[in-house]
């Protein structure tokens, strides 16, 4: 096992506690393989490889991708291996985020930060936590491989669906979760590497090599959980090494007819210096929050649109067949109602079940079904009605969403 961070002598002997309890795992008959779907091999990476001196590799994802684990030993087993390459591991893993956010985010937080050549996604844990609505999943995440296959074509991706007890009732009650199975189309339709670790959990649990309660402890895992995931990944990369593939050059992955024509293929945020009309709100340039609740990384100390009481409202003028906002929302967050082009009014209240303690990063797709190539408004009102756990009318656009 390798062990990235050593806070004292008692986590070392925890984590070597851990990685002892997991030894005979990989000569199970649910041993890891059988669990990732070779739709790729890797093979623009694998040349890189062999060929290059550096490369980038981008990890996107939540927290389980933010937090220190799988993502930094998959780091050190590059680097062990392959010594003689300098690699340029991005961490652009927020916590709470999903599939949408990691649509419009992309742009700004890992392509704008330079050439990709591995690309780590997953969103399948906080896509089933935050409700996201599969349809909406389904465009975020193809727009996330097209943004990525049109940036440079030549990038290798590898798919991920990490476990949580949701998941793991769905698989023993026969069915396959439907976050699971949309990562796992993707993944088919784009011939990328598809590792289901949800599944691997799942039946390894079933198969008494380890515990959900004593050893993953739950869906942000331990050390040995981790762990799990970590040597699927390396059992990949094993199994790929010895690969034969043409040793011509890279290879352009083919971008194929897109499965959702309203995928979120050119997701970007829209500054909210952008609006127009405003009354009731105020652009703060350097938000904070004054309550001491916590924010998420990047959401706090830069502009935001607020908004604190009924009756302030904003227009904002875009094109594209896809708006949203992403907000702050916090103890005080409040209730919005919103109009496209002029047409009937809908609400959304902003209060989540993680505000009382925390401004969470909450992307909302407002809608998604419109006209490209025209002018389009919309038009966001804070109502004179609020939560009842809310403490507050609250309104803080952080960005705006266009596709």
């Amino acid at each position: 096992m390798t062990i990235i961070k050593t806070v004292c002598l008692s986590a070392i002997l925890v984590s070597w506690a851990y990685f002892s309890t997991a030894q005979a795992q990989t000569n199970t008959s649910t041993g890891f393989g059988s669990f990732i779907h070779y739709y790729g091999d890797l093979r623009n990476f694998r040349y890189l490889l062999k060929h290059e001196k550096e490369i980038n590799v981008a990890f996107l994802g939540g927290s389980i991708t933010k937090n220190d684990g799988w993502r930094d030993q998959v780091g050190e087993y590059l680097k062990s291996s392959y010594p003689h390459i300098s690699f340029n591991l991005l961490n652009a893993g927020i916590p709470s985020l999903g599939s949408v956010p990691h649509a419009f985010r992309f742009k700004e937080d890992v392509l704008a930060k330079g050439k990709v050549d591995l690309l780590f996604i997953e969103s399948a844990v906080n896509d089933r936590g935050n409700g996201t609505p599969e349809i909406q999943q389904r465009r975020a995440l193809e727009g996330i491989v097209r943004q990525a296959l049109k940036s440079n074509p030549h990038t290798d991706i590898i798919l991920m669906a990490f476990a949580d007890e949701l998941k793991m009732e769905d698989y023993r009650s026969g069915k396959v979760p439907p976050e699971v199975r949309i990562h796992q189309e993707i993944a088919s339709k784009y011939k990328l590497p598809f590792i289901n670790l949800a599944e691997e959990v799942t039946r390894r649990i079933d198969n008494k090599e380890f515990s959900w309660k004593e050893d993953f402890k739950n869906l942000h895992p331990s050390p040995f959980g981790q762990d799990v995931y970590f040597r699927s990944i390396q059992n990949l990369f094993e199994r790929l090494r010895s690969k034969v593939f043409p040793a011509s050059g890279l290879s352009a992955h083919v971008l194929p007819r897109a499965m959702e024509k309203k995928n979120y293929c050119s997701g970007r945020y829209v500054p909210v210096s952008q609006a127009q009309s405003i009354k009731g709100f105020q652009l703060n340039p350097a938000w904070k929050p004054k309550d001491g609740a916590r924010t998420r990384p990047g959401f706090s100390n830069r502009p935001v649109l607020e908004g604190e009481g009924a009756g302030a409202e904003l227009h904002f003028n875009f094109q594209g067949d896809a708006v949203g906002i992403a907000v702050n929302s916090g103890p005080d967050a409040g209730v919005i109602e919103y109009s496209i082009d002029g047409g009937a009014f809908k609400e959304i209240d902003l209060y989540t079940p993680w505000s009382k303690s925390l401004h969470l990063p909450w992307y909302l797709v407002l809608g998604d079904d419109l006209k490209a190539g025209t002018p389009h408004q919309l038009m966001i009102r804070i109502k004179n009605s609020k939560n009842t756990a809310s403490k507050g009318q609250a309104c803080r656009i952080v960005h705006f969403l266009v596709n």
